[in-house]
């Protein structure tokens, strides 16, 4: 009996190990599977997030480049050593003071045309003398009044990115300045990420590119014709296998992740490739995880059912110590993969921070232009509390002390906006009365116009007349427009100053001055555009107040009155009666 018990007791383990090891393999694939289609959508998800941010970021930078130059041809155009070397045809300095603000500005070069279209001084001395008459960056500069900007393709590839403007001198026409911009900066940055990076001008045409040898084509034929980049290559090789994975575009027939940004800048648009390779990597380390975890058990089964056979042992250690080395190798890897994505994250925040920096530099210098008037003031109360204190009437001098103090609260409120820029937004408006700011803004003036002795004209309306804003920021604006008009009559015996205040579909102040009014009204409110001696201004203010206005939702005008004198309006919305009950409320 014995003879025949064994062999069905072998039949029932081997059944059993069978169905052992088939509710395992089925148990297995059921959780990798699942495992699969979870990590896989989260960690797509992730990832297209983070190229998300780098695509704007790459966006922003070179926004802001743009930006930052084109300000430049304004300010050279100006530049009183250029029109005398244009007049005067020497330029034998020219040269050495381009090169001096190119230093300063971070800009590819600069160049010096005069009016024949011959390069008179440049950055780069090769250029000198070659001619650019007949090149359309050139004639477009000198039949317009604002600055061109041109994209001219080079013979060996690529393209230069150019702005142009004319330089004038009492209405005549002496040359063009041109500025290049230096973005092939940004390709140079983008080619060292896994990233392919394209941007194209509005017909749809390749400028810049992380390959080279897609600039010029569009985007469906760069893609047909041309290979990418070294990196995504491999990395597409490296996902071929990976179908679970939504494609969003194809290059070389694989699936890549399509992100595509608009740059606010003549209909440019950005778009970058990412692949799925940090996606697999993650995915796989922890069905790598999983698959060791099963592996594992599985041989766990086979050792309990068949413990009895040393070899199936021996073969049980061995696969163990395969799966150590694979667990430890996989460890490895996950570790420099989360240390290069630190890495990442930190370069991707430096770069934000730099941005926001530059900002607020510029912002800082705007502050400190509105600054002047409140330490004007201040200076004179705080004579006038001197010789009252030598004259023995305290009580007047304490008064002359109490406005220094108004004056130091709105100092700290100007800077206060300094502090608070790395909010998004502005705080919450309030209701405001035109009437009582427009006596604070006269309140803060009322040094000036003691020592200048100014006939003000008051015009008020009976009833109070409200906005919704901020009330400092809108006494900013009236204090630059009565500083403005006080400058525009100190030419006048019998200087005067009109102030209208009136409430009809917006709110409406008026400032009118008997001056000499407004030469050049295009140009008013340009930043850095003054008309001022030099250290008297620099050109900030009515940039500055023009700003704050259009913030407000309303605008500032500006033009020349029929008797003479310049006239400045701020229109703002008035503040309705449903309005005002929410405002209460």
């Amino acid at each position: 009996m014995s003879d025949t018990s064994s062999p069905k007791s072998g039949l029932t383990i081997s059944w059993r190990v069978r169905v052992a090891i088939s509710l395992l393999m089925l148990l297995a694939v059921i959780t990798i599977s699942v495992t699969n289609r979870l990590l896989t959508d989260r960690f797509t998800e992730s990832t297209r997030s983070r190229a998300e941010l780098r695509i704007a970021l790459y966006s922003g930078n070179l926004l802001a480049e743009l930006r930052q130059n084109a300000i430049v041809p304004q300010l050279l155009a100006r530049d009183p050593t250029l029109i005398g070397a244009l007049n005067s045809a020497d330029y034998s300095l020219s040269t050495q003071r381009l090169i001096s603000f190119v230093e300063e500005i971070g800009a590819a070069s600069l160049m010096l045309y005069d009016i024949d279209g011959r390069t008179v001084a440049a950055t780069d001395r090769n250029k000198l003398g070659s001619q650019h008459g007949a090149q359309s960056y050139f004639v477009d500069a000198i039949r317009s009044n604002a600055t061109i900007f041109s994209t001219i393709k080079r013979d060996a590839g690529g393209y230069r990115f150019l702005y142009s403007r004319r330089i004038q001198d009492g209405g005549t026409t002496l040359g063009v300045i041109a500025v290049e911009v230096d973005l092939q900066k940004f390709e140079r940055a983008w080619a060292g990420i896994s990233d392919a990076v394209i941007v194209m001008d509005s017909s749809g045409e390749i400028i810049l590119a992380t390959a080279p040898t897609w600039r010029g084509l569009t985007e469906p034929e760069a893609l047909a014709n041309h290979t990418p980049q070294s990196a995504i290559e491999r990395a597409i090789k490296a996902t071929a296998d990976w179908t679970a994975l939504p494609p969003d575009a194809y290059l070389q027939g694989e699936a890549v992740m399509r992100l595509e940004n608009k740059i606010p800048f003549r209909g440019w648009r950005m778009t970058s490739y990412t692949t799925y390779a940090s996606v697999r990597e993650k995915v796989n380390g922890v069905l790598a995880l999983e698959v060791m975890g099963f592996a594992i058990l599985l041989a766990l089964t086979f050792y309990f059912l068949s413990r009895r056979t040393a070899g199936r042992l021996a073969i049980f250690q061995r696969e163990s110590a395969k799966l150590r080395a694979l667990n430890a190798a996989l460890q490895r890897e996950i570790a420099e993969r989360k240390r290069v994505q630190e890495t990442l994250a930190v370069a991707e925040q430096t770069l934000v921070q730099s941005s926001k920096l530059a900002a607020l530099g510029e912002m800082s210098a705007a502050v400190s232009h509105e600054l002047n008037q409140p330490l004007a003031a201040m200076k004179t109360y705080l004579a006038g509390a001197r010789l009252l204190l030598r004259r023995n009437r305290p009580e007047e001098a304490l008064s002359s002390f109490g406005r220094i103090d108004d004056l130091i609260e709105r100092m700290s409120a100007i800077t206060r906006q300094l502090k608070s820029y790395a909010r998004k937004g502005q705080e919450a408006f309030s209701p405001v009365d035109m009437a009582a700011a427009l006596a604070s803004s006269l309140s803060m003036m009322e040094p000036q116009l003691r020592q200048r002795q100014v006939e003000i004209s008051r015009i008020l309306p009976d009833n109070p007349v409200m906005v919704m804003g901020d009330r400092m920021r809108i006494e900013q604006v009236l204090v630059n427009l009565l500083r403005n008009a006080l400058d525009a009559t100190k030419s006048e015996r019998n200087p005067r100053v009109d102030i209208i205040l009136s409430a009809g579909e917006t709110a409406t102040v008026t400032v009118r001055d008997n001056g000499p009014g407004i030469e050049d009204l295009d140009a008013l409110f340009e930043p850095f555009y003054t008309t001022k001696q030099p250290g008297d201004g620099v050109g900030l203010g009515l940039a500055i107040s023009s700003g704050i206005v259009s913030d407000l939702g309303g605008r500032l005008i500006a033009r020349n009155g029929q008797g003479g004198g310049a006239v400045f309006e701020m229109q703002l919305p008035i503040l309705g009666a449903d309005t005002n009950i929410e405002a209460a409320e």
